[in-house]
């Protein structure tokens, strides 16, 4: 409010407050009514004064904020001019990368890099090795050691074949859409034929890694079987082929390894079942001998029976001829043992030694 209105506000209130007293005054009336008048006229000219004297401060209290809105607007600006400044740089950056992957070479081996990076974030060193070759000269992105077997892992890009398909509208999007299931079919046959080698101690299956969740997202969650075709993911099964992605590389290396210590403890269940079954064998020959043993044994005591009762009848008729008494307990009676009768009668039979 302008100062110069509120003075001759004043003033010309205390006019019309001198004006009714004088008329007041002249008429020696004074009611209740003027009164009242009065009071509330004073009541206003005291709030005129009071705002008066408030107004600098408000003005000065206006103008801080004003300042400080005008503060944080140059602060906003120039952050967003920051911002603006960093997507530009992001937009050649994200140019040049699409720039780069055009390129199939390098689009590979940027699919190399982040499969290296994978298993480096989550294994040691030992158990993969990058760039692994075959003997016949194949060289496949890397392999993953499991105890004294291989699993192949290589990486494919399919992206030019994704980017026709996404782009394709109306009757183009089928044929877009099987000529990037053509793609996906021959590098799936690539892995299958050049890289599952057990006779080179790699398992029965592999590994294709897709870097792009995109790509790999129409390869096998959006993938559906086409008219009599089989599902992509069907085929690549069928040829002993796993598609994996960066979010799904873990959960499905992490199934592969469980399920393959299930491999490792049934096959060293055969390999126990085996050496129980060879025990077993051994075991049965074993008992066999035992009881040729036992019929043998058998068998030498029948005839030591047998030769026993043929001494005895000897023996009585050597005494009978001698005239000595035959001993009826046998070849045992003088306290000889078994094995010395043959002793007694070879000692018999021996000429005197000469004196």
């Amino acid at each position: 409010m302008n100062p110069l209105v509120v003075v001759l506000a004043v003033l010309l209130a205390g006019a019309l407050v001198a004006l009714i007293w004088l008329v007041g005054r002249g008429s020696g009336a004074r009611d209740a009514a003027t009164q009242r008048q009065l009071g509330e006229v004073r009541a206003r000219l005291d709030q005129l004064v009071l705002a008066q004297s408030e107004l600098p401060k408000a003005v000065a209290e206006g103008a801080a904020d004003q300042a400080r809105s005008l503060a944080d607007v140059r602060e906003r600006l120039g952050r967003l001019s920051e911002a603006t400044v960093r997507l530009e740089s992001l937009g050649r950056s994200v140019a040049d990368v699409q720039e780069l992957l055009k390129v199939p070479r390098l689009r590979g081996t940027l699919g190399e890099v982040w499969l290296e990076e994978l298993l480096r974030q989550v294994f040691p060193a030992r158990l993969y090795e990058m760039q692994y070759a075959f003997r016949a000269g194949e060289r496949v992105d890397a392999v993953l050691r499991v105890g004294s077997r291989l699993v192949p892992i290589d990486s494919k890009f399919p992206l030019e074949a994704c980017q026709r398909m996404l782009a394709a509208e109306g009757e183009t999007a089928a044929r877009e859409r099987r000529g990037f299931r053509r793609s996906l079919k021959e590098r799936i046959d690539e892995i299958a034929e050049k890289y599952i080698r057990p006779e080179e101690g790699t398992l029965d299956f592999a590994l294709m890694y897709i870097p792009a969740e995109a790509v790999y997202y129409e390869a096998v969650v959006r993938d559906e079987a086409l008219e009599d075709q089989e599902s992509i993911v069907g085929y690549a099964l069928r040829r002993h082929v796993i598609p994996v992605s960066p979010h799904t590389f873990y959960a499905y290396v992490s199934a592969v390894l469980h399920g393959l210590r299930g491999l490792e403890v049934e096959e060293r269940a055969r390999e126990i079942e085996t050496a129980l079954g060879a025990l077993r064998h051994q075991f049965d020959r074993f008992q066999r001998a035992f009881a040729l043993v036992g019929r043998h044994l058998d068998n030498a005591l029948k005839q030591y029976q047998e030769s026993e009762r043929q001494w005895v009848r000897v023996q009585e008729r050597l005494d009978v001829a001698t005239g000595f008494e035959a001993d009826p307990r046998g070849p045992r009676a003088a306290g000889l043992a078994e094995g010395d009768v043959a002793d007694e009668l070879a000692a018999s039979n021996q000429p005197a030694m000469p004196e």
